[in-house]
């Protein structure tokens, strides 16, 4: 907690110095372009003051029009000069500025998330480490009968499968993110995998209830691991944030050329301004240091990139009547029925 207060911290001193400093450089800028104006002003009465000495009103009043106006032709001349410099330059200043800024927000929001992430995963990696370190010191020190001694041997081996898993989305993640992952394609009866796969998440999440709405027969080419990985993303995002106790639904149709699958829970919902940014790498709503979800913000990321290479879109709505629903719009699939 005291790092990221320190972090925030030089994020707003960071903040303060630049604003400043631009600040400082518009108003020397501005201070500038007056004091050339007094100038060109002051030349302008010494211009007139001169000619008054040399030519006589009365005597030659052509003549002194003439370079009267010479004289107002150049203050006006000097004049568009200062300011249409002075513009020009205050403005590349801006838009510089602007850019610059942005540069820097990014930056401090990429430090913020991989932070985050640092955080999320020493916690993730720290919790299996010393659940299985545990175990294996009981195994060791007591004479345990077959039994509990097998069921520490699996709790220690679930802990392995978790860093394991931990492991594989940092792999996955960036291999993804440097598009250096090719997609194994093969024809898959969707149907059934997806039916398959959500009877082992419901033996497996034993806290919620599982729903399944999908449509037979829908063949798909695609990557039956990734596909797998999606599935399982999407209802263990759902797991982490709804209450215990309730439903989430698994729903498969086509609608019109276009291939649906949804997800969707009874949580609290997922607010507007977050739904765009949930898909970012190491993106986590909430603050790291209050938040009881578990997780290291990889998973809707790798999803997203996932269906995306298989030319799928996904995006966030609202559940009727309340929570989030990840839709994924599947344009680019084939249709077979038996």
């Amino acid at each position: 907690m005291r790092r990221f207060l320190h972090k925030l911290q030089d994020q707003k001193v960071t903040s303060f110095i630049y604003l400043f400093v631009l600040a400082y450089t518009i108003l020397a800028l501005v201070w500038w372009g007056v004091l050339l104006y007094l100038q060109g002003r002051q030349i302008t009465g010494f211009e007139r003051r001169n000619l008054e000495l040399r030519i006589d009103n009365v005597a030659h009043p052509v003549e002194y029009q003439m370079e009267l106006q010479r004289i107002e032709k150049d203050e006006r001349m000097r004049t568009f000069k200062f300011f249409g410099e002075g513009g020009t330059f205050l403005g590349i200043i801006l838009v510089g500025a602007f850019f610059v800024y942005r540069s820097i927000w990014k930056h401090m929001k990429l430090t913020q998330q991989q932070q985050n992430f640092m955080m999320a995963v020493t916690h993730e990696l720290k919790s299996p480490i010393a659940a299985a370190k545990l175990n294996l010191e009981t195994i060791r020190k007591h004479k345990l009968d077959e039994e509990k001694r097998q069921k520490l041997v699996e709790n220690t081996i679930k802990e392995t499968d978790r860093l394991d898993q931990l492991c594989n989305n940092i792999l996955l993640a960036s291999q993804l993110e440097a598009d250096r992952y090719k997609l194994f394609r093969e024809p898959l009866d969707f149907s059934a995998l997806l039916d398959g796969n959500i009877k082992e998440l419901q033996a497996r999440i034993t806290t919620h209830t599982i729903v399944a709405d999908i449509q037979p027969r829908i063949w798909v080419e695609g990557d039956k691991f990734m596909l797998q990985m999606v599935l399982s993303n999407l209802v263990e995002n759902a797991v982490k944030y709804v209450p215990k106790q309730s439903v989430i639904k698994v729903r498969l149709h086509e609608n019109g050329h276009v291939l649906k699958w949804q997800v969707s829970d009874q949580g609290p919902g997922i607010p507007v301004e977050e739904r765009k940014r949930v898909f970012l790498k190491f993106y986590r709503i909430g603050n790291e240091n209050t938040r009881k979800a578990k997780g290291s913000g990889l998973g809707l990321f790798l999803t997203q990139k996932i269906m995306e290479q298989h030319g799928a879109t996904i995006q966030v709505k609202d559940n009727t009547p309340s929570g989030a629903c990840f839709e994924i719009s599947w344009p680019l699939y084939s249709v077979q029925t038996a």
